[in-house]
């Protein structure tokens, strides 16, 4: 059976860009690009050039891809020729092989927004892809608000998108602008823009996630026979967001009856490296990546429940509906105090740890973490934390270093501009080798900025570790989260520190005391002493 092509249109750097608290700079832009290159999507959208100066310098400096690189604009405006309007024209200028231009197709829209006339309209469409058309480029119309459009005047949405397509545009690709049509409804209007005339492999699908239906959308849009996607990684996109490729892909290489049906750009041997591009994405943008996403999160494929566990340990497939690894993904035993022997054993053998089915550690290990979870502690993701409990139960865990003392000391006092600003210090005592070292360090950085007493106790703690110093230089702190896990005076803290060294490895740690600082200093001195375990130090 020969498989049907699918074209997949990547636009994180367009329409991701329209995400709240995100901006690419055109260095972010570049090294996307070139990982969307190696995933194997067939067009790039790489923003609206001349809208502003982040876009226009990309497109200045535009990445070779082997993807279709894609700029972005709008429809012609009313009473200026296609050859005269100068905003077309900047989009024209970046020279990219492909050109999406957006248009109205929603009659209310073209009335209210653009204060135009229904023909009007539609002839502003014709000639922007009769401009197009008439440059050697190819064009693609993204067919804004057109499920809304359809719903309230189909005669016109389809007089609209035929515009287009009778004057050369390539793709029609069918927007659900306000990301409020539910899947039934797309597949029922796509399939009826193909029973107008335009052909399934003329038509793409760009939805939004404002009802969590974005994925199952384009789905239902390419069940009706659409055959591009427009969609972005994480599903970055305004609002709620846009067609998640991260989820979208695996589906599509790995699920039936697509996989049978359908070939995408995106070869299985790509798709081992999703989970890798996903998060590098989630690291340019400073944010802690979504552990419950699909297919990339890294609680996509943990297993809590012993019950769970067991089951796992005789055949993966009995709660895993692909292997991980087919994903760039790991299958994680998370421990708990739900967890039971089966669970313990499986992650000990992760570990690299052979431990027998009767050892008496095995009892004691899980006897310290349900009376270390009643006090506050969280080992179902503190997965480090966890090791080095183990390890110490095991005897397998060095000690490395002592510290001695501690102190965090905070002080408010005017700057140079007689503002009152705070200082964070601290002093850390250890003891390395019979040699006790002591380190200071402030938390403030290059801006005059406080980071505060968890800053200043990371960094003087990882200040002078004698013979271990080399190895902890490039641990970076990720994440901090704090936890209040009982109310009122008795309130007891929880923190969760994520970290990453230079190889990308990340990892968790658990600290918990009344006291905020006592927690983050456990959780800073777990995270060393996984490190320097992990790197075989002894």
């Amino acid at each position: 059976m020969t498989r049907e092509r699918l074209s997949l249109f990547d636009t994180t750097l367009r329409d991701g860009q329209q995400t709240q608290g995100v901006q690419f700079s055109p260095s972010d832009k570049h090294q996307i690009a070139t990982a969307l290159d190696t995933l194997g999507v067939d067009y790039i959208e790489g923003g609206w050039p001349g809208a502003n100066p982040t876009d226009s310098a990309f497109f200045e400096d535009a990445p070779k891809t082997r993807a279709t690189f894609t700029a972005f604009g709008m429809t012609k405006r009313a009473g200026i020729s296609a050859e005269n309007d100068d905003v077309l024209a900047a989009v024209l200028n970046a020279g990219t092989p492909a050109i999406c231009l957006v248009g109205k197709t929603h009659e209310f829209h073209v009335k209210t927004a653009l204060g135009i006339s229904l023909d009007e309209n539609t002839a502003n469409i014709a000639a922007s892809f009769a401009h197009i058309k008439a440059q050697g480029r190819e064009a693609i119309f993204d067919a804004e608000h057109f499920f809304d459009g359809f719903k309230s005047n189909p005669d016109y949405a389809l007089q609209a998108i035929h515009a287009a397509h009778d004057a050369g545009a390539r793709w029609i690709a069918l927007c659900d602008t306000n990301g409020g049509t539910l899947p039934a409804d797309i597949g029922r209007i796509t399939r009826a823009v193909i029973d107008s005339g335009i052909p399934g492999d003329h038509l793409g699908i760009h939805t939004h996630n404002d009802t969590e239906n974005a994925v199952a959308g384009s789905l239902a849009a390419v069940d009706a026979g659409a055959r591009q996607i427009q969609g972005t990684l994480n599903g970055l996109g305004e609002r709620c967001g846009n067609a998640n490729l991260t989820a979208l892909i695996p589906i599509l290489l790995l699920k039936e009856p697509y996989a049978n049906q359908f070939e995408t750009g995106v070869s299985v041997e790509a798709l081992a490296d999703l989970t890798r591009t996903s998060r590098m994405l989630d690291d340019i943008l400073n944010r802690v990546s979504l552990k419950q996403a699909a297919f990339v999160g890294a609680s996509a494929f943990a297993h809590k429940a012993g019950l769970h566990a067991s089951a796992i340990l005789k055949d993966p497939t009995t709660y895993e509906h692909i292997d991980p690894a087919a994903v760039g993904n790991a299958r994680i035993i998370p421990m708990s105090n739900q967890a039971g022997q089966s669970n313990l054993r499986k992650r000990l053998t992760e570990m690299g740890l052979k431990v027998a089915p009767k050892d008496p550690a095995l009892a004691r290990i899980l006897d310290q973490i349900k009376a270390r979870e009643a006090q506050g502690y969280s080992y179902d993701v503190a997965q480090a934390s966890f090791e080095l409990l183990a390890r110490s139960e095991l005897g397998l865990l060095p000690d490395f270093f002592e510290v001695k003392r501690y102190r965090v000391t905070i002080e408010r006092r005017k700057n140079k501009r007689n503002q009152m600003v705070s200082l964070s210090e601290a002093v850390v005592v250890v003891k390395v080798d019979g040699k006790k070292m002591l380190s200071v360090s402030e938390s403030m950085d290059e801006h005059g900025t406080d980071r505060g007493p968890v800053n200043a106790l990371s960094k003087a703690l990882a200040k002078d570790l004698g013979r271990y110093q080399a190895y902890v230089e490039d641990i970076r702190l990720v994440d901090f989260k704090v936890r209040i896990t009982q109310g009122g005076t008795e309130a007891v803290t929880r923190v969760i520190i994520d970290s990453e060294d230079s190889t990308g490895r990340r990892w968790s740690t658990v600290g918990v005391s009344a006291n905020i600082v006592d927690a983050s200093f456990e959780a800073l001195l777990d995270a060393i002493r996984w490190k320097l375990v992990q790197d075989g130090v002894t």
